[in-house]
Parts: structure tokens; C-alpha cells; sequence
């Protein structure tokens, strides 16, 4: 029993259709997250969910709704852990040249052309772009043949114009998107997702691989721009802005739940993660609520 999946994922649409889309009111089992890239362009929007974002290199959690948008090849895990009752999450997905090779490259369409070459950075839209957007790509599904095409034609303007966004993946660190290289990462990060809570060794998560602790450390640094050390503290301090926000836990209890067994240490690396302490974090996070 081998646990390394397929990463290049390919997606077919329905017959007679070149747009994908999928609509979930319930959640979907975790199993299907792992860490994968397609060449397809792909549209995320929940309207009421939390989820963990894992993008490119970066990391984070979202607790409401989400509206993002992936360009090619950008590697990314699953995003909702769950969504609230009557939340929908929406995926499209499409190839950039769906509209044939030279569609995007009129002048009319430039914005659109930016707007997919920005994609590959991964891109999350803030709630006034949301709140237009979001609808219509809940409606998308409702559309077939040339109306589907002009709807999705009419999102993608919106977007390429919308100025209120921030890029994920910004220092645009370049991935070995090779497939052998993606499943073994995912064979890492699930082991790192599943145990985060607990000391992980580099013995233990170079074994995992099959490979020697230094050959092992050369790979991950290669392979995700940053230190094994860093990725398992930057998913704890994740999972630490979520229980922040979803949890009446205490801080200290909070630090040890997540796996730091040293509070300065969490306190440290939660400055590091989020710029802020995970008090004025959690204050932060009480202000919006109200």
C-alpha cells in the first residue's frame, strides 16, 4: 500500500464544455487534500467555511468566507476543513488558453493576461471584491455553452481591475513542480499535518522518505524555499490563529496544544508568523466580530 498519490491532477470538465465547475455544501473528506498543481486556472470561492490555505509557500487560516484565485501550476493543498451550516464552496477551473491560443493576447484582453500571469502567485481577494464576485461565481453553474463563457468572461474583468487583493505566494518562490518531487512532498506534509502537535524528529521525517537526514534537509530547502524547522512551527502557529479564533482556550493552553512546549518560544514564533503577539491577535480578531 503506497499513501503517494498522482500530483499532476487532471481535471476533465463535462462533455462539450472547456469550464470545470464543482459546488460543495457539504465538506468533503480531508483525505482528498493533498499537495498538488494542475495547468488549469482555478477560481475558489467559499461563502461560509474555515479552512487552512496552503499555497505555494505560504501559509494560513481563514475562518468566514474566501475568495481566491490560483494561476497554472501553482502547488496548493485543500481549503475547507468545514464549511457552516448553509455555506457553499466553488471551484472552477480552466486552461488559459480555453478560448484558443491568441484570445487573451488581444488588446481588449490585457487585464485578463495580467491577471493570470499574477494568478501564479496565488491571489486572495478582500470582502469588496468579494461581495461582487462571490455571487456570480456561485451562479456560474446555473450557465451553459456561449452564456457560460461570456459570465466567466465578465468575473474575470472584475477581477483583473479589482485593487483589493494581496498575493500569497509573493516572493513567487519557484517549486520543483516535478511529479515525483510533489508526492514526496505531500508524503511530508500530510505526516506534518497529522502530527504537528507532537515533536517531529529529522530522523524520523527523513525515514518517511527514504532518504538521510542531510540529503533530506538539501531537498526540503530546495524543494520549499524554507527549513523543515520552519515549516512544522509556521503550521503550528497556524493552527494556533485558529483556535485563537474558533476556541475560548487560554493562550498558555493554546501554546502546548499546538505542539510548542516552551511559551516564549510560541510567543516568538507566532511574532515571527503574524507580525503580531497572540493576544493583540485574538483582541484584533474580537474587534472584527464586533
Amino acid at each position: 500500500m503506497s499513501n503517494i498519490k498522482p500530483t499532476l491532477e487532471k481535471i476533465s470538465p463535462n462533455f462539450g464544455s472547456s469550464i470545470l465547475i464543482k459546488q460543495h455544501t457539504k465538506n468533503r473528506k480531508q483525505k482528498k487534500a493533498f499537495w498538488h498543481f494542475h495547468p488549469e486556472i482555478e477560481l475558489v470561492y467559499v461563502n461560509k467555511g474555515q479552512g487552512k490555505r496552503h499555497i505555494g509557500n505560504h501559509l494560513s487560516y481563514f475562518n468566514n468566507s474566501q475568495l481566491i484565485l490560483l494561476g497554472s501550476n501553482l502547488p496548493h493543498n485543500g481549503f475547507t476543513d468545514r464549511l457552516t451550516s448553509n455555506g457553499t464552496e466553488t471551484l472552477i477551473q480552466f486552461k488559459p488558453d480555453f478560448l484558443g491560443e491568441s484570445f487573451f493576447k488581444t488588446p481588449e484582453l490585457q487585464n485578463i493576461a495580467q491577471l493570470f500571469e499574477r494568478g501564479k502567485k496565488g491571489i486572495l481577494y478582500k470582502p469588496e471584491t468579494k461581495k461582487i464576485v462571490g455571487p456570480k461565481i456561485e451562479s456560474l453553474i446555473n450557465f451553459e455553452g456561449v452564456e457560460r463563457v461570456i459570465k466567466l468572461l465578465d468575473i474575470l474583468n472584475d477581477l483583473s481591475i479589482a485593487q483589493d487583493y494581496s498575493l500569497l505566494n509573493a516572493d513567487g518562490y519557484a517549486f520543483e513542480t516535478k511529479l515525483q518531487d510533489s508526492s514526496k512532498i505531500d508524503m511530508i506534509y500530510k505526516h506534518i499535518n497529522n502530527n504537528f502537535k507532537t515533536h517531529i524528529s529529522l530522523d524520523e521525517i527523513a525515514d518517511k522518505v527514504s532518504m538521510t537526514v542531510p540529503a533530506f534537509c538539501r531537498y526540503f530547502k530546495k524543494a520549499t524555499g524554507k527549513t523543515f524547522t520552519k515549516l512544522v512551527n509556521e503550521y503550528r502557529v497556524v493552527h494556533a490563529t485558529k483556535l485563537l479564533s474558533e476556541s475560548q482556550m487560554s493562550i498558555t493552553d493554546i501554546c502546548f496544544e499546538c505542539g510548542f512546549n516552551n511559551f516564549s518560544h510560541f510567543n516568538k514564533q507566532f511574532h515571527e508568523v503574524t507580525g503580531s503577539s497572540a493576544s493583540a491577535y485574538r483582541n484584533k480578531l474580537k474587534q472584527i466580530v464586533q
